[in-house]
């Protein structure tokens, strides 16, 4: 009787292993199907995203080849794909569809930017929808413009100034616009930093200028960004390298007894001017709801440039976003722009309650004049005055307090001013930039 006992179990034994194996070998192939998904899945959300030059170039022979259809048009368009007169250089930003591209027009550095990368991404203008669509006059598109920068920017825009969106040539030429011309209007309509810097460009120079456009895409001046890790934030040594036609000679650091501090000392100013000029001198106050070194430029006379304006709203608009359901303060934090819960009617406020001076002050001018970075000289008077302000003016509210903004405004430019007087190499010149700063404001 052993023997058939035996062999039972064997059997037993056998296909208790086989399934065993079986049930690890399914269990293998189901975890490698998994793991080869989550890369795709990673690849997809993460590297799709990599700013590389084969998809940027890719994305502008998009642009191309829809020009040459005659889907969109633009001043840009001739040179960019017909005389070569657009050199790429190097993709500088790409996420969620942004692209912010480096190139070279007609031998001048620009920078290519669009919201999304196809041209069919963007709503189309509902008239041309269809084939026996009306001709359109220009106080036809005045009209649509106004509504489309009203719900972009949150503005009551007047009509005489809305044309300067595609130039006085375009307004009164006498042929229709063609299809082409008003889908590539209506696709730079939609991003709101497009909006933005056209309609205030004749305004402030604190804005970029924006020099062309094809199709979804426009071009504006190439200018020197800061970054966090400089230890000026920005690089001033890259001050020297090419500029645009008619740009001012750049003050380099050595050159004519200018240090590193006066260039500071003077981009600060700037900073000071573009908060006031942001606050006084449109209808609505501008508010900047990212500050970072990366959202600002300098041009060569060492003007702040705001270049980055997803984050920035006029009060109006400013006022619908702050205002929300929240159950404390901290979800009244709209990034750099903040307001408090009322927590009886659980509604943040609509009013913010810091400034962007506030912000500058922490976030940059802190950094700036740190003892640790200003190293023997802070011990100096006008230096120890100067960091006590700039801490006043971080730690302190001012959102809704215009006296203490003014006052605080006031201090920093005082002393600002006096250091850039008591310097040798500031000595000359300095009343002729101030003068362009406050002819700025004169609007």
């Amino acid at each position: 009787m052993w023997p058939p006992r035996r062999g039972c179990v064997l059997r037993w034994l056998g296909q208790r292993i086989c399934r065993r194996t079986t049930f690890l070998f399914a269990l293998f192939w189901f975890g490698f199907w998994v793991f080869l998904n989550g890369l795709v899945f990673v690849h997809r959300t993460i590297f799709s995203d990599f700013c590389t030059d084969d998809k940027s170039k890719q994305v502008l022979q998009r642009v191309c080849e829809d020009y040459r259809q005659g889907v969109l048009t633009g001043d840009l368009c001739e040179d960019l794909c017909v005389a070569r007169q657009v050199a790429y250089k190097r993709c500088l930003y790409y996420e969620n569809g942004k692209k912010v591209i480096e190139a070279e027009w007609r031998g001048v550095p620009v920078v290519l930017k669009s919201k999304l990368e196809n041209f069919s991404s963007y709503e189309s203008f509902s008239l041309l929808e269809y084939q026996d669509a009306p001709e359109l006059s220009p106080m036809d598109i005045v009209f649509y413009a106004t509504l489309e920068i009203k719900n972009s920017l949150g503005l009551e825009v007047r009509n005489a100034s809305v044309p300067r969106l595609w130039s006085q040539r375009l307004r009164e030429r006498g042929r229709p616009y063609s299809r082409a011309e008003l889908a590539s209007l209506w696709s730079l309509l939609q991003q709101e930093e497009y909006t933005f810097f056209k309609v205030l460009q004749d305004l402030s120079r604190h804005v970029v200028k924006v020099l062309g456009s094809c199709g979804h895409f426009y071009a504006v001046e190439y200018l020197i960004a800061g970054h966090a890790w400089d230890q000026n934030l920005f690089s001033l040594e890259d001050l020297g390298g090419p500029r645009g036609p008619g740009a001012d000679a750049p003050p380099s650091p050595g050159r004519g007894g200018v240090t590193e501090r006066d260039m500071v000392h003077r981009i600060a100013l700037s900073f000071l001017h573009m908060v006031r000029h942001f606050e006084n001198d449109f209808s609505h106050r501008l508010h900047l709801c990212d500050i970072k070194p990366e959202n600002f430029a300098i041009r060569q006379d060492l003007t702040v440039v705001a270049i980055d304006v997803d984050m920035a709203f006029f009060e109006p608009k400013m006022r619908d976003i702050l205002e929300q359901n929240c159950t404390s303060d901290d979800d009244c934090n709209f990034f750099d722009c903040i307001s408090k819960c009322d927590t009886n009617k659980n509604k943040c406020g609509s009013r913010r309650i810091n400034s962007n001076l506030q912000v500058i002050c922490d976030k940059i001018f802190r950094h700036w004049f740190s003892p640790t970075l200003l190293g023997a000289r802070a011990g100096l008077p006008l230096q120890v005055a100067l960091q006590r302000a700039v801490q006043d003016c971080a730690e302190t509210a001012g959102g809704e307090d215009a006296e203490f903004n003014q006052a605080i405004q006031h201090r920093l430019l005082s002393l600002l001013t006096q250091l850039l007087q008591d310097s040798p190499g500031q000595r000359t010149g300095q009343g002729d930039t101030e003068g362009r700063y406050h002819a700025a404001l004169n609007l």
